[in-house]
């Protein structure tokens, strides 16, 4: 089933010409937030919309996503922010659905260091209630914690419907050592031509350990505006923070040697081939500092012949 389309003029349309697609976990939140304060920039209030992905968003149908849009003015550069975009294989029908509705839109995939990312997403869904096992037991039981770190799976997709040309890796770590190098590297890549800045007195959002796990009630107790409002007035601060601390992790959870083992040889085969794309050796080793030092982009035209002939023999 396809999302349903009324007809539009041409000039009526108003639709994204970069898409976020992800890394979950990897300062996406933070970009968008970046970005959409900045003249020329028009994004959506809602970040993960999921249009492309999610099939109870899909078929809302393109008016709903459209909306989205409506308040954009003709000269801004319009995007929105996906996770959900580089999940596979959970969402197959995603980069498909793109294609046929947004042709050939800019790519913006922000990546982390594989197992600070993977560990971060299992903080998230264990305090959304989602995984209630071990992070040891929990790799294995749920094996979309490893896939979303498998950066060169996620992007492939991409870089063989779009183009290398299309698609802009990014570096979380990179991000925070430069971000005004790297926000002005994302700019000239969406074709905006004047000046941006990043923010830097921006509050975090979405950190992992500070989430609160899920519980029955959440939705009154903490998520309802008017009861925030009653527990700031009428609870003392200090109270209300040894009672949050007992629905927070407390402390990062480590993988058993075993596991470890196990992830980074899966990792470092995935690391493997996004550095051949990029002409870098990578791997969990070297990674922060390969892509913390320096910005990285696509290899040349040059190391693209060296890539193929490598993959010829068998990488």
């Amino acid at each position: 089933m396809k999302a349903e389309k009324k007809s539009y003029s041409l000039e009526e349309i108003k639709k994204p010409s970069f898409l976020i697609v992800g890394a979950m976990k990897c300062a996406t939140t933070t970009l968008y937030d970046q970005l959409r304060l900045q003249n020329g920039v028009f994004m959506p209030d809602l970040k993960e919309p999921n249009f492309f992905s999610d099939d109870a968003q899909y078929y809302k149908g393109f008016d709903w996503y459209e909306d989205l849009f409506c308040n954009s003015s003709a000269n801004e550069i319009i995007g929105e922010a996906s996770t959900h975009y580089t999940k596979l294989p959970t969402y197959p029908d995603t980069i498909s659905r793109i294609k046929d509705y947004l042709g050939k839109p800019k790519i913006i995939y922000v990546m982390r260091n594989p197992i600070d990312r993977m560990v971060s997403q299992y903080v998230h869904e264990w305090s959304c209630g989602n995984i209630n096992v071990p992070i040891d037991d929990a790799i294995d039981l749920h094996p979309e914690l490893i896939n979303y770190s498998l950066f060169h799976y996620q992007l492939k997709p991409y870089l063989d419907a779009l183009g290398h040309e299309r698609v802009l890796p990014v570096f979380f770590e990179r991000l925070k050592r430069e971000p005004q190098v790297e926000l002005e590297r994302i700019a000239k890549f969406i074709g905006l031509d004047q000046r941006v800045e990043w923010k830097s007195d921006l509050p975090a959002k979405n950190i992992s350990s500070e989430r609160i796990r899920n519980f029955p009630l959440y939705g009154l107790l903490v998520k309802n505006k008017a009861m925030e409002v009653l527990r700031r007035s009428l609870v003392p601060k200090k109270f209300r923070s040894m009672v949050k601390k007992k629905f927070q992790m407390k402390a990062r959870p480590e993988l058993s040697k075993d596991s470890e083992s196990k992830i980074k040889n899966l990792f470092n085969s995935d690391l493997e081939k996004l550095g051949v794309e990029l002409g870098v050796e990578l791997d969990l080793e070297n990674y922060k500092e390969t892509v913390s030092s320096r910005t990285l982009n696509w290899a040349d035209e040059e190391f693209t012949e060296n890539k193929e002939n490598v993959f010829a023999n068998g990488l």
